[in-house]
């Protein structure tokens, strides 16, 4: 089965109820299996609307990634980030 990657670009307009946000969903991505492979930090923007925040997570599958998605424990966590974020957010599954 492929993996996929959760694939999130982010500004923040409130810091702290988007932490609110980061630790639950931390919590959630976690307990489905994703591991992060970059979360902020630098980036290079080439084409299309920029986001300072750019967050990439690898699930074991597109099916857990969405499972994830649709928990109770990222729902929660979505409830802090509308309002205090504008983000878009796909997931895409790897190449075997």
């Amino acid at each position: 089965m492929a993996t996929a990657l959760w694939i999130a670009h982010v500004t923040v307009t409130d810091d702290v109820a988007y932490g609110k946000y980061a630790a639950l969903a931390t919590e959630a991505i976690a307990n489905h299996g994703g591991v992060f492979l970059a979360r902020g930090g630098r980036n290079v923007w080439m084409e299309g609307t920029a986001r300072p925040r750019n967050v990439v997570a690898r699930f074991p599958s597109l099916e857990a990634a969405e499972t994830c998605y649709n928990s109770d424990t990222y729902q929660e966590a979505l409830s802090h980030a509308r309002g205090a974020s504008e983000r878009d957010l796909m997931i895409v599954e790897e190449l075997d």
